[in-house]
């Protein structure tokens, strides 16, 4: 089901060591939910053997026991034994029978999806979406946005914490199921210490620190545009694909790469700043401190600051009527709602941003030379009121030849990318803390 898993394992690296921000690893689980008489061996190939089964069915979908035999290598006798002592603690259930190949109907096992749950936690500077999934990857309920975030560092702590233990109270949830929290932060994140530099109003210590401690489960930290590079990989355009950038356009600008099928990080994690290369040598002041950023001048807050000045200096809109004449209250959804019903000022803007984005992409486009841009974040709302004039400015900045090799797609995940990018953040996780058969003992 989700073959392009293993490809991203080299690059997550293990939490710190925190009470509850140590990785959580299936053996582990495997050997609490054995018979006391395999716990003495329990990092032998029992667990390993049921580790490898909830890889396959978690990866794949639905199996029946012969299915399962020939990749863990185990006879069928065997293999019926481990099934069973799986659906005793509660990991597997039977999902019906199949169509006779000439003799008895083959039974169908799978997860049970209520056996473990992940909660995804995606944080903004001004606002927090949260929701929790099965084993299914299938929400529990609508995702929960909240106007909290990481501009008041400390209240959205406290927030934070009120939302996620009300979340899990809402369904009865038994924290021991929980594997973790999948959390994705904008900003400036160390992977080697996981600190973040562009949010010092979080605390000195490491990210997972914080928030394990916060949540009391374990939690798992990724910087948002690889999150939601990893949310298009899993579950959108980017599935099965192996080089694809994908650009998150909302209040900044970030890059989320996928490069020979893994998630790029760079040395330090740091990789992806697309939005403060300078675009613009004399323009405006960026809040990363330098002039000029592609920030300043594509993004959706930048959109909104001009469009706030211009209908200030008397532009003819209706974006005005939309706000009642209170420019203050003009948001990045008004002027995309207005260019959708035709407004020519709110056109022009979506315009003038998508062809300072069509020039950054175009350097991306002969360096790296990608199959697939996927353009989300807020901005991917707009359609093909963006993506039009990205296609049209593309030819003119672009060598053909090489250009004709990437397809430019808007998000069919929208929003929802990042979210669902917490999943893998997560599993990958889970499964790369894994040690190898060869080191079990017998």
């Amino acid at each position: 089901m989700f073959s392009t898993l293993f490809i991203f394992l080299s690059n997550f690296s293990g939490c710190h060591d925190n009470q509850y921000s140590n990785c959580m690893n299936l053996s582990k689980l495997f050997e609490n939910g054995s018979h006391h008489s395999d716990r003495n061996n329990g990092t032998g190939k029992k667990v390993f053997l049921k580790k490898k089964i909830f890889n396959i069915l978690y990866l794949e979908g639905k199996k029946t026991i012969a299915d399962l035999c020939i990749p863990a290598g185990v006879s069928i006798p065997t293999m019926t034994r481990i099934m069973q002592e799986l659906m005793d603690e509660g990991w597997v259930i039977e999902l019906g029978t199949g169509k006779s190949r000439g003799g008895r109907r083959p039974v169908y096992f799978g997860l049970n999806p209520e056996a473990r749950f992940i909660v995804g936690i995606d944080i903004t500077r001004k606002y927090t979406r949260i929701n929790i999934f099965n084993l299914e990857n299938h929400p529990l309920s609508k995702t929960v946005q909240k106007d909290i975030g990481l501009i008041d560092a400390q209240g959205f702590l406290d927030a934070l914490k009120i939302e996620i233990n009300d979340l899990i109270t809402k369904h009865g949830i038994d924290r021991q199921k929980i594997l973790g929290a999948g959390i994705s932060l904008p900003g400036l994140i160390d992977k080697k210490t996981n600190i973040s530099y562009s949010y010092p109003g979080l605390g000195e210590r490491s990210l997972d620190q914080i928030f394990g401690d916060l949540l009391e489960i374990p939690v798992y930290i990724e910087h948002d545009t690889k999150t939601m590079a990893l949310g298009e990989s899993w579950f959108g355009l980017a599935k099965n694909r192996s080089d694809v950038l994908c650009l998150n356009v909302g209040v900044g600008i970030g890059l989320g790469m996928i490069i020979k099928g893994e998630l790029y990080q760079g040395y330090s994690g740091f990789s992806g700043e697309f939005g403060h290369i300078q675009m613009v040598p004399d323009g405006e002041l960026c809040e990363c401190g330098k002039i000029g950023c592609l920030e300043t001048v594509a993004s959706g807050s930048s959109i909104v600051t001009r469009a706030r000045l211009k209908i200030e200096e008397g532009t003819n809109s209706i974006i005005k009527k939309a706000v009642e004449g209170v420019t203050e209250k003009i948001k990045l959804s008004d002027i995309i709602s207005a260019a959708k019903q035709g407004d020519q000022f709110a056109i022009e803007l979506l315009e003038e941003a998508g062809a300072y984005l069509a020039r950054g992409m175009a350097v991306l486009i002969h360096l790296l030379n990608p199959e697939m841009i996927i353009i989300g974040g807020d901005m991917a709302q707009a359609g093909n009121l963006l993506a039009d004039p990205i296609q049209q400015k593309l030819n003119k900045y672009t060598i053909n030849r090489i250009r004709q090799d990437t397809a430019i797609h808007i998000s069919e995940l929208g929003e929802e990318a990042v979210l669902l990018g917490t999943i893998p953040v997560v599993m990958t996780t889970i499964f790369s803390q894994e040690p190898n058969i060869n080191n079990h003992n017998n």
